[in-house]
């Protein structure tokens, strides 16, 4: 009986290795000597909804323009209320209604249907779900899918703003910092108690997820309608963060922002602050802060504004059901020690 016919590795073998040799013997490419492709910075600003974000950012965004910055600014709230300002009041498509309509016909979204730019300053909105009918955090990962596939990634901003509702206990509106997707965060608050704990929540929200291994850091806070009382100061020096401007609570802001006025013009009268707001943003760097605990942040205004001087009373059954509590036996069985 014949032994079984041996195949002929040793030839492949061979081949292997040549081909490796002569992968080795190529040289490497040389060391590049060219400036450092353009990187863009991906900013999210957070804020309580009504703090003045979508003010905060039009204006921001028009000053860098008109420093010679090129600025994608993204209205991430539902309300799609970002862009309104920098258009004049005009409502901005929306991402997700038009990728909706655009499927529906069976046609593909393109840029022009959802990007347009003023002065320089290119804007969209991803929008939201219709009321009642969906989350809006689930809106905003559904936006940035169709972003992704609108080339987001090669697109050349100097910088992409992202204004997004500081309720970071949604996943969605937290994206940018669970997924690493911008560099840093800037809050937006005020001297009042809510919008420093939405601002203290989103501080929390990023030492949560540096803990992790996370990299996104706050870069600052952005005092809006400052009336001088300091509470938002002693907010930022207590949670170790920077304040990149404050804006003033000013009746002639007031205004014009109510009538959508463009006030971030170099030759403005808040030229000058929204000038520095603009270098202070792009220079300001990533931060770990310290979060605040809720008594640090009751710690901040007076008793008297907060009542915080109250003391709790435990309710009991009496309250409840009218009558008075009856001590009953357990039907627990307790077991003796073996």
């Amino acid at each position: 009986m014949n032994a079984p016919a041996i195949p002929a590795v040793a030839p492949v073998h061979f081949m292997m290795k040549e081909q490796l040799r002569a992968e080795a013997a190529i040289e490497p490419d040389p060391v590049a000597t060219s400036p450092a492709a353009k990187t863009t910075q991906i900013i999210a600003i957070y804020g309580k909804g009504g703090i003045g974000k979508s003010f905060t950012l039009a204006n921001l965004s028009y000053m860098m323009a008109q420093q010679g910055k090129k600025v994608l600014l993204i209205g991430c709230d539902p309300k799609s209320d970002t862009t309104s300002l920098l258009f004049g009041g005009k409502a901005c498509p929306t991402i997700i209604e038009t990728s909706s309509k655009k499927k529906l016909a069976g046609e593909a979204v393109a840029i022009g249907d959802v990007c347009f730019k003023r002065d320089g300053v290119y804007a969209m909105e991803l929008g939201g779900p219709e009321v009642g009918r969906g989350c809006g955090g689930r809106g905003i990962i559904h936006g940035f899918e169709t972003l992704e596939k609108l080339g987001f990634h090669d697109w050349g901003f100097d910088f992409v703003l992202l204004d997004f509702l500081g309720d970071v206990v949604c996943g969605g509106f937290g994206l940018p910092i669970a997924r690493d997707m911008c560099q840093k965060v800037i809050v937006v608050g005020s001297n009042d108690l809510q919008s420093l704990y939405v601002a203290n929540n989103v501080c929390s929200a990023v030492e949560y997820f540096r803990k992790l291994g996370g990299n996104v850091g706050v870069a600052g806070i952005v005092i809006n309608k400052d009336d001088g009382t300091g509470e938002a100061q002693a907010f930022a020096k207590n949670a170790g963060i920077p304040v990149l401007a404050s804006i003033p609570a000013n009746e002639d802001i007031r205004r014009k922002s109510a009538s959508y006025e463009i006030i971030g013009k170099p030759d403005g009268e808040w030229g000058p602050l929204f000038a520095e707001l603009a270098t202070n943003v792009a220079e300001a760097p990533p931060q770990r802060p310290t979060p605040q605990t809720q008594d640090q942040l009751l710690g901040l205004f007076s008793a008297e504004s907060t009542g915080r001087d109250f003391q709790m009373e435990p309710a009991t059954l009496f309250d409840m059901i009218g009558k008075s509590e009856q001590a009953k036996p357990t039907l627990e069985v307790i077991y003796d020690a073996a």
